[in-house]
């Protein structure tokens, strides 16, 4: 006999469609898996027969040829487990193969015959539906996450037996409901947050950067000395983030599903990400890719923060691989054997000490290196990629009297409601232009959205002849300006936000230390 069942592949943040083919005949015993399986799938044979054992299925002592289609595809992964037993299943006639027609199966199979989880289920069950399936059988570990989805039912099951007993009408069928949806006040959503930017004392021009950064998505360096409070502000950062839409939501939370770090208990990734790799990461690890290819650190920050504390601790070609991510919102990862993309439009926030000892420019303490050691150790960081952060911040050490102050600081509800403000006004401005805030603005888009009056172009024209600035921070200098603006509901841009932007340039080779 014959039977066809649907499941899915993962290529990027993507599922493609694979057909798993069972057929049942003389001439031969065993089972034999073709269709280009990885080990994993190779593996499978010794778990499923176990599986039929102690789920009181039969196994035929037929000959079982199973094809996963199509066959110049490579296929890796336990998702495979349960599709190819459920396909023996209805080969045997031990299931009514007419309830498999409109269905999608994915899951691993564990020895006594449990399901056990698996990753990139988000993918798998839009594409099923996109195809017209009707629904999804999975693991219970995964059915909050798949009934993320609209407009296809979700069934959880425990057991490949329990997955018998419903296909053979023995077990009533009965769908998952859908997970909750993104909540759309602010207030409510900045609740959600155990930190707050009201328990940072001080660094009022700190937080106005920050500010600024959060409402038109530019990325943000911190030099400041040990102990000034650089990791306590960025991890406050996606506080006053606005909440993601349900488009973001989905994306952010495909990524998280196919990089397998979604969990059990958890359906639509509803906050924005932060993520913070050890300065000993490698380039695969924050770009992605791998011998089975998954999304890096860049994409998990995908739609949130990617925080780089003290970053000249991390090595040199692992900095420069940000280039592109930075600046196409997109990382594209080439081997020999694979080709895939995923998206990476995160918000960067760095911190780093201003000198090898930490100390230069402090208001109290002395700096013992040398001018030319300043220079190398800013020199870590090459003047490509620090011309792609758009705001350069110097954070002083609170001083005691501010430390011991009870009254506390301006909320992240409260600025996260100017940041809302301003995004919507980019949202209006950049309507159907694909893209959302000022620092995704082209050249074209600057001369259309950000053009200067005479005063502002001659204030910036003379900062960049005395700073030597490069064009690109020319650029960059104009959309924190045009950012500004929008923060304070300004439709033109002033010489005051000019000039506030080019002080967010402080760590220009040129200006630095003088």
């Amino acid at each position: 006999m014959f039977a066809k069942i649907h499941t899915g592949a993962l290529a990027g943040i993507e599922a493609l469609d694979v057909t798993v083919e069972a057929n049942v005949a003389a001439g031969g015993i065993g089972l034999y898996l073709v269709g280009l399986p990885d080990s994993t799938i190779k593996e499978s044979e010794q778990r499923i027969r176990s599986a039929f054992e102690n789920s009181e299925l039969r196994m035929t002592a037929k000959k079982i040829v199973v094809n996963l289609a199509p066959a110049d595809l490579r296929k890796e992964g336990s998702l495979y487990d349960l599709p190819i037993a459920v396909a023996i299943l209805a080969a045997t006639g031990q299931v009514d193969a007419g309830m498999t027609d409109a269905s999608m199966f994915a899951g691993e199979l564990s020895l006594d015959g449990s399901l056990r989880g698996v990753r990139g289920v988000l993918p798998l069950v839009a594409m099923a539906r996109e195809k017209g399936l009707r629904r999804v059988f999975l693991p219970r570990a995964n059915v909050e996450e798949g009934a993320v989805v609209e407009g296809i039912e979700v069934v959880g099951a425990g057991s490949l037996g329990e997955v018998a007993a419903m296909l053979d009408g023995r077990c009533e069928i009965v769908p998952a409901e859908r997970g909750a949806t993104v909540g759309a006040d602010t207030a409510a959503a900045a609740g959600r947050f155990a930190e707050d930017f009201a328990d940072v004392r001080g660094q009022a021009a700190v937080k106005r950067a920050l500010e600024i950064a959060a409402a038109g998505g530019h990325n943000v360096i911190m030099v400041g000395a040990p102990g000034s409070g650089k990791t306590m502000l960025a991890r406050r950062m996606p506080t006053i983030m606005p909440p993601m839409t349900l488009d973001e939501a989905l994306e952010t939370t495909r990524i998280h599903s196919v990089a397998g770090k979604i969990g059990s208990h958890r359906g639509l990734v509803a906050e924005r990400p932060f993520r913070s790799p050890h300065h000993l990461t490698s380039q695969v690890a924050l770009i992605g890719g791998g011998q089975s290819p998954q999304p890096g650190e860049v994409s998990l920050a995908h739609n949130g923060v990617l925080f780089l504390d003290e970053m000249p601790e991390f090595g040199h070609s692992v900095l420069e691989v940000l280039r592109q991510p930075l600046e196409d919102r997109r990382i594209t990862v080439s081997r020999a054997r694979y080709s895939v993309e995923y998206p990476a439009n995160f918000t960067l926030v760095a911190s780093m000490n201003p000198c090898p000892c930490g100390y230069y420019n402090h208001p109290e303490k002395e700096c013992t290196c040398s001018a030319a050691a300043v220079h190398r150790y800013m020199g870590r960081i090459s003047g490509p990629l620090m011309d792609r952060i758009d705001i350069h911040v110097e954070v002083v050490p609170v001083s005691i009297a501010e430390m011991s102050s009870m009254r506390a600081g301006e909320s992240s509800a409260e600025i996260r409601r100017r940041v809302v403000a301003a995004r919507e006004v980019q949202s209006a401005r950049f309507a159907g232009t694909g893209v959302h805030t000022n620092a995704m603005m082209n050249s074209r888009m600057l001369r259309e959205f950000a053009p200067l009056s005479r005063e502002s172009a001659s204030l910036l024209e003379q900062a960049m002849q005395r700073l030597r600035l490069s064009a690109r921070a020319y650029d960059r200098i104009i959309k924190v300006a045009r950012t500004i603006a929008d923060l304070e509901a300004k439709a033109d841009i002033s010489p005051a936000h000019i000039s506030e932007a080019i002080t967010y340039r402080t760590l220009d080779r040129e200006s630095w230390g003088c």
